[in-house]
């Protein structure tokens, strides 16, 4: 170990970014990781001419140029954007939760009407002190938008029914009140075109 002067745990997106700093400093970096791939979470593998995600699709975004600008220098990145949707029964919706979402499950066109229906579940229910992870999804965003959209992905994501996980799972759920589908904010978002590990 005395010819290291970094021993860097993990080869995700940090430790690989530091070595490769470290490296350009004149330091001597060991990067180990437990997996047999390089790139953490990150990590994609081609199947059949897909890049593949092996553990969820990462998609790199930053409001700030430099960095976006910075991580270009490894691979070429292109435009995309993330705007999933859900299937509930026969129904699609859009995600994250928006204006297009609550105009498809309450025929409402503002962000005032949206904002009363929620609030007005979120009242109905009374969970001043969410016991579990459906108490708590319903208290942050009501009944209707925990049913149809947040139950039956979370009980398939965990294993378990809503009623038996911990409320401390879910701190959040993101609420828009505009017609925007893109799921993130950032102005620069995009894929490494060729996946991630490209070169592995």
């Amino acid at each position: 170990m005395d010819k290291y002067d970094y021993l860097i745990v993990g080869s995700g997106l940090f430790g690989a970014i530091f070595a490769y700093e470290a490296n350009k400093k004149g330091k001597k970096c060991l990067v180990i990781d437990k997996r047999s791939h390089i790139g953490g979470n990150i990590y994609t593998e081609n199947i059949e001419g897909i890049n593949v995600h092996k553990y969820g699709a990462h998609i790199f975004h930053t409001n700030n140029k430099k960095v976006w600008e910075y991580i270009n220098q490894f691979a070429e990145f292109n435009r995309y954007t993330n705007s999933p949707i859900a299937k509930y029964k026969d129904e699609i919706y859009n995600l994250p939760f928006n204006m297009n979402t609550f105009n498809k499950l309450w025929n409402i066109s503002t962000p005032q009407e949206a904002k009363n229906i929620i609030e007005k579940e979120k009242q109905e229910a009374k969970y001043l002190k969410p016991k579990n992870l459906e108490e708590q999804a319903i208290s942050l965003v009501g009944k209707t938008i925990y049913e149809k959209l947040v139950k039956g992905y979370t009980e398939k994501q965990w294993g378990r029914k809503a009623t038996e996980l911990p409320s401390f799972i879910i701190k959040r759920l993101p609420v828009r009140f505009t017609y925007d589908n893109n799921y993130f904010n950032d102005m620069y978002q995009g894929i490494p075109i060729g996946g991630y590990t490209r070169n592995n």
